[in-house]
């Protein structure tokens, strides 16, 4: 990781950079959203609540100046990774090489079932984690499969690509690290993949495609992974903040760098314009909608195993709606 802590305090006391453009434009847009909603009543932000859900546990009832300074830092430094999205890779390191490699090679309609078991039993982990797959309760399948033939059958080409994807990106939300990190990672991890499959299952709906979806939602969360690990170098305390207008400048900021690193990782074009998209109510692009939606699936379920309950989110128990159907399929820690 780079000294950025040094950097910032370097004479005593950091001045916060000109905040990106990009990153201004979330924030503004936040702020405007805020202002309309009804003043009596107004709507919790889904982003509140996936912060509070999060953090669970390490709530700050009264933040020290200490622990606000060290807040202002981590907006300052995810400013400054915003315009320079590959320094965050000593804090969310790039994909392995070999999942880009898989997935052209799924893309090559002219590879043969036998050539893509070949890859795969090239990583015994792989093999395990595709034989677990095709036997969970998503695909039910009729009998025990047992080769690797056989869940490839199960699972075809799409699911194939979600689970390599999946595989790959678990580390990177896994990686060891202090203690704010360790906290949030089963959390976040939980979250991530609940909404990439929820974006995949809605992709239809939205005239999207469904393993952009995925991705989309395997990324949308790496500019969180990033904060909690600042928070790591940065706040010894236990608590986070919770100050509704530190969160909402955060996860303003979180969303932007997960799309710039989406560019910087040579993701399809549509993922960073997705990630971005979704933080408007009305995306503009099927993908975004996708995502959004999504998004709101996964933290619910998040809240609703947590105990908390919120009638501001949709009721997911009708079997009628798509969205219910699925929210049955997402699922808890």
């Amino acid at each position: 990781m780079k000294n950025w802590i040094a950097r910032l305090f370097g004479g005593g006391t950091a001045a916060a950079p000109a905040e990106p453009t990009v990153a201004r434009a979330a924030v503004a847009k936040g702020e405007a959203q805020s202002a309309a909603a009804d003043p009596v009543t107004p709507a919790r932000p889904k982003g509140q609540d996936l912060w509070h859900c999060l953090t669970a546990g390490a709530a700050a009832s009264a933040p020290t100046p200490q622990a606000l300074a060290h807040a202002q830092l981590v907006l300052t430094e995810l400013d400054r990774l915003i315009e320079a999205p590959s320094d965050a890779e000593g804090l969310v390191p790039r994909v392995p090489e070999v999942v880009p490699q898989l997935l052209r090679s799924l893309r090559d309609e002219d590879a043969s079932s036998a050539d893509l078991a070949r890859l795969v039993a090239r990583d015994p982990s792989l093999v395990a984690e595709l034989i677990r797959e095709a036997n969970s309760p998503f695909y039910r399948p009729s009998s025990q499969v047992r080769t690797i033939d056989a869940a490839l059958l199960v699972l075809g080409r799409n699911g194939l690509r979600m689970l390599i994807a999946r595989a790959a990106f678990r580390p990177l939300i896994g990686m060891q690290g202090g203690r704010h990190s360790r906290q949030a990672g089963p959390r976040l991890w939980n979250h991530t993949e609940n909404c990439a499959l929820a974006a995949s299952l809605l992709a239809s709906t939205y005239r999207a495609d469904p393993f952009e979806a995925y991705l989309a939602g395997l990324m949308d969360d790496l500019g969180l992974i990033v904060a909690f690990r600042l928070f790591d170098s940065v706040l010894e305390a236990d608590a986070l903040p919770q100050d509704p207008v530190f969160v909402d400048a955060l996860l303003a900021r979180t969303r932007t760098l997960a799309a710039r690193i989406a560019m910087q990782w040579e993701m399809p074009p549509p993922i960073a314009a997705a990630i971005l998209g979704a933080a408007d109510p009305a995306p503009a692009t099927g993908l975004a909608s996708a995502l959004l939606e999504a998004e709101r699936l996964a933290c619910l379920r998040m809240m609703l195993d947590q105990g908390v309950q919120d009638a501001d989110y949709p009721a997911a128990d009708d079997g009628k709606d798509e969205r219910a159907r699925v929210f049955e399929r997402l699922v808890g820690p």
